[in-house]
């Protein structure tokens, strides 16, 4: 068995365009994971029981989620096309063109593949941006774009 998801809800993930990276945890989720945290859940809920950056709407609208990100220094940008010195994520939907729902983030890895964090389940990496897309996720919706910080070893 390559995950525990539903295959009906990804139907696009395989062994040939997707690896496992870590077990199931509810510690963190895919938007937080995209934004490189595994300690927390991002999330817009009026409720706020998830973390959602200070002075941003809490509204489940890919416009909140691109300013979310915009806090940490994301823009939107043309496509995923992997660009040297460049992170990018992209940004999932479900929904009525020009209304869609966010539902999902993938980051992007320096050697062009994409990370998920599959909702409670576990985090992979996919070999192309649509691995995810589907019933669950619905389809790309934006792509955002940075520097890629440099990072300490």
């Amino acid at each position: 068995m390559l995950g525990s998801w539903p295959q009906d809800e990804l139907p696009n993930l395989n062994a040939a365009n997707c690896e496992v990276k870590s077990e199931a945890t509810n510690s963190y989720n895919c938007v937080a994971w995209a934004a490189g945290e595994n300690f927390r859940n991002w999330w817009p809920d009026p409720f706020m029981t998830g973390y959602w950056p200070p002075n941003v709407r809490r509204e489940e609208t890919i416009q909140a989620f691109i300013l979310a990100y915009g806090t940490m220094g994301f823009k939107l940008c043309f496509d995923g096309t992997l660009e040297p010195g460049i992170e990018k994520i992209a940004l999932y939907g479900n929904g009525q063109r020009g209304a869609e729902v966010p539902t999902h983030a993938a980051l992007q890895l320096n050697s062009g593949q994409w990370t998920s964090k599959l909702g409670p389940l576990e985090d992979i990496n996919h070999t192309t941006v649509e691995a995810v897309t589907g019933p669950i996720y619905g389809k790309v919706i934006c792509y955002l774009s940075r520097l890629r910080p440099c990072r300490q070893n």
